[in-house]
């Protein structure tokens, strides 16, 4: 799957989709600390394991490179940055029941508008599957040449091969 680079400068604000969410009883925020092995745990369950290691170097900066999506006590969603790589966007996934209330773009445009307040101009999206959604969110653009890019397993790829093979 490709990469995509979204221009920071040219995006709308959060305020929006999280006033909608909120209006909706959805909270979106930076996860505490003491909820880590829960968000963790949540995201391997739901997502991937792959997906909740990623999920984990996040709380490595303070506050959490990391928002959730809280609905009722419960989480319904996560989005990351600055995780696989500095400037970059992902994962990021809302629970299947949560889908198509907006939950997915209020984290998406929370955490670039953070990425842009930190001083980027710009932030990758990398291994996308929904390219369309990312380009007509926040404009979103494919980069030509960039699958597999940074996701392509590395030792792990070898490893599953050679025990495979």
């Amino acid at each position: 799957m490709p990469d995509m680079l979204v221009k920071l400068y040219d995006l709308p604000g959060p305020g929006e989709p999280l006033g909608r969410a909120g209006a909706a009883g959805v909270d979106i925020r930076r996860p505490r600390p003491w909820e880590k092995s829960v968000l963790i745990e949540w995201v391997e369950r739901t997502f991937s394991p792959a997906w909740s290691l990623e999920c984990e170097i996040a709380f490595a900066a303070s506050p959490p490179s990391c928002y959730v999506a809280v609905e009722k006590d419960r989480l319904i969603g996560f989005a990351c940055y600055d995780c696989t790589c500095r400037n970059f966007f992902g994962p990021t996934g809302v629970a299947p029941a949560a889908r198509g209330r907006g939950v997915g773009l209020a984290l998406l445009l929370a955490c670039l508008n953070t990425m842009r307040t930190n001083g980027y101009a710009y932030a990758i999206i990398g291994g996308v599957g929904p390219a369309d959604y990312y380009a007509k969110a926040v404009g979103a653009t494919l980069i030509e040449g960039s699958s597999p890019g940074i996701y392509d397993f590395g030792l792990l790829g070898r490893r599953r091969a050679q025990d495979e093979g």
